[in-house]
């Protein structure tokens, strides 16, 4: 009688794949036989010791333990690992053609509060007045008239609104804006700021065993859509900022870098309803037309229950 291949050092990899010969999805068969090949290659590379792989399940447990339905520890160890940006660079490529995408991060847990245009999103009375603007085209540079601008952004302490219920207002520094027939959005604002991640779980323990800080460079969120085109989720930094060399989760990306200037001018400062001096921020953004978007690849057929959404809620 001859047996099948058995498991040993040197053929690990191929007797694992071989067990998903019969996967019925073929992408899922695809994503499994590839994991195990580069992990089993991983594992021979570093000859991981006994004690390592303890570690590392170890700290893989107290990861999921660390997360709840407002904080997602593995969304976190996938961001300061670069995976995050990998994956959104790979699924979102522009080609030079638009504004590039960057992650979505884990503080766009609420539906931001619709806003007028030239609204101010800045309810604690903190910060550094900014005044904030941009158009919407497409890829010819058409104005695209009733594209939806989602906004949000850290207050001058750094945090987020969810961060600190009670000490901020609900909808503190966000919005949801229609462009109007040109495509163009204003509001105001403060500047962002710099601020770290949480690193009070696993994915800080990581980032201090291996001298990296947790810090972020100042930036604003945005969403931007308009029927037709193919949606972008991306960031605006601010030019002077520190930690856009060293960002923690790896999103900041030359084009979206922004000079934020003063302006001192009493006239301008009175028409836009901001105290004088102040800052402005520019940020155009275009969006390809959605036949122009690559197609995905086909998603493996996984049971949704064991997916996570950015904010930790299941999905």
């Amino acid at each position: 009688m001859s047996l099948p291949q058995l498991f040993s050092e040197e053929h690990s990899a191929d007797v694992v794949a071989a067990s998903f010969e019969n996967t019925p999805d073929p992408r899922l068969k695809q994503v499994l036989s590839s994991l195990v090949r580069h992990l089993h290659a991983f594992v021979k590379d570093v000859e991981l010791t006994e004690d390592e792989w303890g570690v590392a399940i170890d700290f893989l447990t107290r990861t999921g333990q660390m997360s709840n339905d407002v904080r997602q520890e593995f969304i976190l160890l996938s961001d300061v690992l670069g995976v995050s940006m990998l994956v959104e660079t790979i699924n979102h490529r522009t080609y030079g053609a638009s504004t590039e995408s960057t992650v979505l991060g884990p503080f766009h847990m609420v539906e931001s509060p619709r806003r007028e245009v030239g609204d101010n999103i800045a309810l604690d009375d903190k910060g550094t007045p900014c005044l904030v603007s941009g158009q919407v085209t497409g890829p010819e540079g058409e104005p695209l008239a009733g594209a939806s601008v989602d906004v949000w952004q850290t207050n001058e302490d750094g945090f987020y609104d969810v961060q600190q219920p009670g000490i901020q207002p609900a909808g503190n520094l966000r919005g949801l804006f229609t462009a109007d027939e040109q495509g163009r959005f204003w509001f105001r604002s403060v500047v962002p700021r710099h601020y770290p991640i949480p690193d009070d779980g696993p994915v800080g323990q990581l980032l201090a065993a291996t001298s990296r800080h947790p810090h972020r460079p100042a930036h604003l969120h945005f969403i931007v859509a308009a029927p037709g085109y193919r949606p972008v989720t991306t960031h605006v930094f601010v030019a002077d900022s520190p930690y856009l060399d060293s960002d923690a989760v790896f999103g900041v990306k030359e084009s979206l870098i922004r000079a934020v200037p003063e302006v001192d001018d009493p006239a301008r400062a009175s028409g836009a309803g901001l105290p004088n001096p102040f800052r402005t921020l520019t940020f155009d953004i275009t969006l390809l037309r959605a036949d122009q978007a690559r197609p995905a690849a086909q998603p493996a057929q996984v049971q949704p229950t064991l997916v996570r959404g950015a904010s930790g809620v299941m999905s």
